[in-house]
């Protein structure tokens, strides 16, 4: 059964309300013009553009057949998963902006972004992530078993592992994203960036509420892992490869294995930028250490 077909709007995930419909909009016409300029330079891809975006009436009918292309098997059509993601998108408005809010701070964020569309179609971060708001539709209306399917699927194709109950904000950014793991109880904030490789685990066989709490504007380094029922405050920052297992507090950076606080548990260091946004990694280092290359 179509995904629109069972609705229970009533545990739509609480993200915050929806943006103007004039965002999506606006980035739905970027995309097309991106589509056609790119099929006129490039006669090669003319095709595929013409079957991913500029056949289709709105961005949501793009993204729901591109994921049902790149997720379907043998086993799983992609005329299901089409009618699956069209249903989802189209029946739960905030789930719908929360797609353009992503593409948005996909093509702020990351230089190597060269445009809407390569995003919408390239980008398996922001394209794992749309998979998992539906997932995580699905897990809220009782349908776990389709629900882990998908995340199964996301998780061969895309090398990203989140779990379906996992509650992801708007805005976000996996930038890369290969060797992603978001567990089942994690909550992650709005306008976070979070690099390849990092982990948001919990500790041993313990049950319950067990992964980490990610606050709004939080920059997560690649190779990073955060394990257990922790909370990571807003604006915080933590470096690369570092190894996580207490609070830290808001606005300041946290590295090392164990992770450590720049300037002191006392007296750390804070910071005036929002890290998630800013994608600043490594001005802490001075304070950190008198390493020069």
């Amino acid at each position: 059964m179509p995904a629109g077909q069972q609705q229970n709007h009533h545990q739509v995930p609480t993200y915050p309300p929806p943006e103007s419909e004039d965002d999506e909009s606006w980035v739905w016409s970027q995309i097309k013009a991106e589509a056609r300029r790119d099929a006129e330079s490039e006669p090669a891809l003319a095709s595929y553009l013409y079957a991913t975006v500029l056949s289709h009436p709105s961005l949501s009918r793009s993204l729901s057949f591109h994921l049902a292309n790149k997720l379907c098997s043998s086993t799983l059509l992609s005329t299901l998963l089409y009618d699956l993601f069209v249903g989802s998108f189209s029946s739960h408005p905030p789930v719908r902006a929360s797609a353009v809010a992503d593409l948005l701070a996909v093509r702020h964020r990351d230089p190597a972004c060269a445009s809407f569309s390569h995003c919408l179609l390239n980008y398996k971060g922001f394209l794992a992530v749309q998979a998992h708001r539906v997932a995580h539709l699905l897990w809220l209306q009782q349908r776990r078993p389709l629900a882990l399917a998908l995340q199964s699927r996301v998780a061969d194709v895309f090398a990203v592992d989140i779990h379906p109950a996992a509650r992801l904000g708007r805005g976000l950014l996996l930038d890369h994203a290969t060797g992603v793991v978001i567990g089942e109880t994690a909550v992650v904030g709005n306008n976070v960036s979070i690099l390849h490789h990092v982990t948001l685990g919990g500790t041993g066989k313990a049950v319950g509420d067990r992964h980490p709490k990610i606050g709004d504007g939080v920059l997560i380094g690649a190779g990073a892992t955060i394990l257990g029922n922790v909370r990571i405050g807003e604006g915080a920052k933590i470096g690369a490869g570092s190894v996580v297992l207490i609070d830290v507090p808001p606005r300041t950076t946290a590295v090392g294995n164990p992770a450590r606080l720049i300037g002191g548990r006392e007296k750390p260091s804070r910071h005036e930028d929002i890290p998630g946004e800013s994608m600043d990694h490594t001005s802490f280092i001075a304070e950190w250490s008198d390493y020069i290359i």
